[in-house]
């Protein structure tokens, strides 16, 4: 069985902790729920006598035949739960912070110094995983301080060819499992991003120390060892980063405190 590490370092590298990797999560007011069925019966319909027309159809004839049973209608809007907004409005400030660098490509300022944490629901590290990984557990809950040079940041939208790095830093992550204490596993990482023309092109997550209870801590360790020699989550981490600075940047366009936007 192919094992669980993959969502979580995923989660933690472009959501929390790499440099402009925010998917952000929108929030979506459910659907009109299902009508209700409105139709009262009249006095007179218990008084109809069908019995004194020939021609009235009976239960059988009327029936559909083998009518499917549809089950309650569903929708792929999301709502947030009360702590996932929060969460949510906590990041916001960053993001803001982070896409007006971007935009405006000015150097000169305070870096970016943000308390991050995101909550991922099982639903979500599945889909996220598609075929690769399994996910056995509930939700995972990462916190992390995300420092980012504002100077690197900007060199990276200007220049032909940058590479952003960030110091080494620490995750820790709640995974729920359903029963008792969550897990707790803390991972230290030090990413980095090479862009080309304000484009992300290449990126390693460069897995440090790692602690996590007796029974993941192998394959957690063994995970970012399998990382670090072999990168496989590094196209990922690119692909988030660039969705980052242009379809979730252009969504706050309006916020950005510079306005100095393209």
């Amino acid at each position: 069985m192919r094992h669980v590490f993959g969502p979580l370092t995923l989660a933690c590298v472009m959501q929390m902790t790499a440099p402009l990797g925010w998917a952000a999560d929108e929030s979506v007011d459910a659907g009109p729920a299902a009508s209700e069925d409105t139709a009262e019966t009249g006095d007179s319909a218990d008084t109809l006598d069908v019995e004194t027309w020939d021609d009235a159809p009976t239960e059988e004839e009327t029936a559909v035949p083998d009518a499917p049973i549809l089950g309650p209608q569903v929708s792929s809007k999301v709502v947030l739960t009360p702590e996932e907004k929060a969460e949510k409005e906590s990041r916001k400030a960053c993001k803001i912070e982070i896409c007006d660098i971007i935009a405006t490509r000015e150097p000169i300022g305070e870096d970016i110094a943000c308390d991050i944490k995101k909550t991922w629901r099982a639903d979500s590290l599945t889909k996220m995983l598609g075929d690769q990984f399994s996910w056995p557990w509930g939700k995972a809950v990462c916190q992390s301080k995300l420092n980012l040079s504002r100077t690197d940041l900007a060199a990276a939208m200007l220049e032909s060819s940058s590479t952003v790095k960030m110091e080494k830093f620490a995750v820790s992550c709640e995974l729920h499992t359903g029963e008792g204490e969550p897990y707790i596993v803390e991972m230290e990482l030090a990413p980095e991003v090479t862009f080309e023309k304000g484009k992300a092109v290449s990126a390693t997550v460069n897995w440090g120390d790692v602690s996590a209870p007796l029974v993941i801590y192998p394959v957690v360790y063994a995970g970012t060892g399998l990382d670090n020699r072999t990168n496989i989550l590094g196209s990922s981490v690119v692909t988030m980063v660039n969705e980052f600075t242009h379809k979730k940047c252009a969504e706050v366009k309006d916020e950005l405190p510079g306005r100095r936007v393209n």
